[in-house]
């Protein structure tokens, strides 16, 4: 049982082995290497039989030379029966080569002289019939006293041409397989030799030409598969590998360029989403508002136009005159609140014609400077003499600045400026005040509809959504902010035409 546990043992360090290795090397190992070390062993089998057949003809020729060599002193001797002759002649056999034994027979096969192990007698044999019948040699294997021997004999021809005996010359068997044997050993140990070489050369030359390449491929995909989406692989290799590394390059390109696509519908519908809330909001809002105005618009008229006849009644003292106005200031707050809310969500499309945007701030500050004169504020203006038309809603873009212009009216303590900046793309109204800067929140909160860091009854938070309404429809922007000596800078950004930019070029 404890004999198992070796070959067990080998069988798992033989597939550690093999799985170590890649699929590519293990595909050239059994398609490349392997039908190779088939075909090299193929090869020396059939050599080593060549081999064998031609070691065994040359010993073989060798004895056959070695017989009729001493064959014609041995036939003399033997027809004039000189014994003593024959026993030299047959003596000197084992100076001539690797000879184990040599005798002489009578054509009965009777031995009448011998040196060395031979066969004692072949009258029992059909070897002398065939000889003298022939007059040709013979030669085969036979087991002498304990050993297993090669024969050669030859006929022995008197003077007269006749056989009167034969001559047989053996050697060792083994000295055939011997010397076979190492020429197997070489053999064999060549093909090993040759089959590690060709091995080491296949994976070696695999790993030095494609391998490492293929390694760093598969890092590469391994650093993508990680998310590094950015990543590309390097193009170097042979050119399939390189092919490889491009096409995974481009997939990863079309990948992006995809994700790039789905990212920007996403925006897209997340933006549509948006704007389908608000619109429905703003429909309800606009809904909401046109009922309170048609509700409230009249009953506000007759209390403003009631006020204001009382006023005008000499029988007031000046405390009564003092409530009326307040009733008419409240009455003008909830008029200018429905108005915002109509402005907010009037569904009607912008107009839009070139306009002056000297003749728009004009008509602008002339609409508020009574309440600018009335607060007690100063009111800068730095506006170029030359200044290109832009395209837009008038009423719209009156509306957006009057917005501006009475928050930070609200704001200031004591100045307002108005700065109007052109690059020759977009024109930047830039409305500043002096007040306490901008709240602690996010500009886009600032923005919200309904929003609004002032005391209750100071605003709707309805100013700078409108703005930011306007703005949209104008394919402009509006941005909140601190000004460089404190305040606010609320920045109306709106684009020039192609026309009016190249005029700004042309007039530079």
């Amino acid at each position: 049982m404890s004999n198992d546990y070796p070959t067990r043992t080998s069988r798992a360090r033989l597939k550690r082995a093999w799985t170590r290795i890649s699929g590519l090397q293990q595909t050239l190992l059994l398609f490349v290497v392997l039908p190779l070390m088939l075909l090299t062993a193929l090869g020396i089998r059939i050599g080593l039989e060549q081999a064998n057949q031609f070691q065994e003809r040359r010993l073989k020729n060798d004895l056959e030379l070695i017989g009729r060599a001493i064959s014609i002193p041995v036939g003399g001797a033997l027809s004039e029966g000189d014994q003593q002759a024959i026993e030299l002649a047959l003596g000197s056999v084992f100076v001539l080569g690797e000879v184990y034994g040599a005798s002489v027979f009578d054509v009965n096969g009777v031995r009448l002289a011998s040196a060395g192990i031979t066969e004692s007698d072949l009258s029992g044999t059909t070897i002398p019939t065939e000889i003298v019948a022939t007059g040709e040699g013979q030669e085969g294997y036979s087991r002498v006293a304990g050993r297993n021997l090669f024969s050669h004999f030859l006929p022995l021809f008197d003077s007269a041409g006749q056989i009167q005996g034969l001559i047989q010359i053996t050697r060792l068997a083994s000295d055939f397989h011997r010397a076979l044997q190492q020429i197997t050993v070489i053999a064999w140990a060549i093909w090993g030799l040759l089959s590690l070489t060709i091995l080491m050369a296949v994976l070696l030359g695999h790993y030095g030409g494609v391998g490492r390449y293929v390694d760093k491929l598969l890092e590469h995909m391994q650093r993508v598969a990680g998310g590094d989406h950015s990543h590309r692989v390097a193009l170097e290799g042979p050119k399939e590998v390189a092919a490889l590394a491009e096409g995974l390059n481009q997939m990863l390109d079309s990948i992006e360029q995809a994700n790039r696509e789905v990212e920007s519908h996403r925006q897209a519908e997340t933006a549509l989403l948006a704007r389908l809330k608000d619109n429905e909001k703003m429909a309800a809002i606009g809904s909401m508002a046109r009922g309170i105005a048609h509700e409230l618009g009249a009953p506000l008229s007759v209390i403003d136009g009631r006020a204001r006849r009382l006023e005008r009644s000499a029988a007031l003292d000046d405390q009564q005159r003092r409530q009326l106005s307040a009733i008419r200031t409240q009455v003008a707050r909830l008029t200018r609140t429905v108005k915002q809310l109509l402005d907010y969500c009037r569904p009607t499309a912008p107009q839009p014609r070139p306009l002056s945007p000297q003749i728009l701030l004009q008509t602008v500050i002339e609409a508020i400077a009574p309440e600018i004169e009335a607060a007690g504020k100063r009111l800068r203006i730095d506006m170029p003499s030359m200044l290109p038309e832009l395209t837009g809603d008038a009423g719209r873009l009156e509306l957006a600045l009057l917005n501006l212009l009475r928050n930070a009216l609200q704001a200031a303590r004591n100045n307002i400026d108005i700065a109007l900046v052109t690059d020759g793309a977009r024109l930047d109204i830039r409305i500043a005040d002096d007040g306490a800067g901008l709240p602690d929140h996010p500009t886009d909160k600032l923005l919200e509809p309904f929003f609004t860091t002032k005391s209750p009854g100071e605003g709707t938070g309805l100013g700078l959504a409108i703005v930011q309404s306007v703005a949209d429809e104008h394919d402009g922007a509006l941005s909140l902010e601190p000004g460089q000596n404190g305040g606010c800078v609320a920045i109306l950004q709106l684009p020039l035409t192609q026309r009016s930019a190249e005029d700004i070029i042309h007039d530079a």
